[in-house]
């Protein structure tokens, strides 16, 4: 198993969800963020009075998924989240050792 993050425009955010949902991709979670970074465009910018610095506005995409979905989701959101402009996001891939359902103790490939 692996787990995906995907830091992702705004503005592209719907556009990705929609083709991930196409692919059957697993329990996608959406968090807003801000990213700060050497990465991000002057031109989309704001001023953190909070952290003294510049950040944008991006959404966190967390999907746990079976190796064998990895590229095609990876490929999926690549695909649907890039502008070409600086400041399109990063994709991490960690492995996942298990994975635990709460309500009924399911470990595994059987708990997500």
């Amino acid at each position: 198993m692996k787990l995906i993050k995907a830091y992702v425009r705004v503005i592209m955010i719907d556009e990705v969800i929609k083709a991930l949902e196409k692919i059957k991709a697993p329990r996608i979670t959406a968090i807003d963020v801000r990213a700060m970074g050497k990465e991000i465009d002057p031109k989309d910018f704001k001023i953190s009075m909070e952290y003294g610095t510049t950040y944008t506005t991006m959404v966190k995409l967390e999907i746990v998924c079976p190796d064998e979905k990895v590229e095609e989701i990876v490929k999926t959101i690549q695909k649907n989240a890039r502008t070409g402009k600086k400041g399109d996001g990063i994709i991490v891939i960690s492995p996942v050792e298990d994975v635990i359902r709460i309500r009924t103790g399911e470990r595994g490939k059987n708990a997500y």
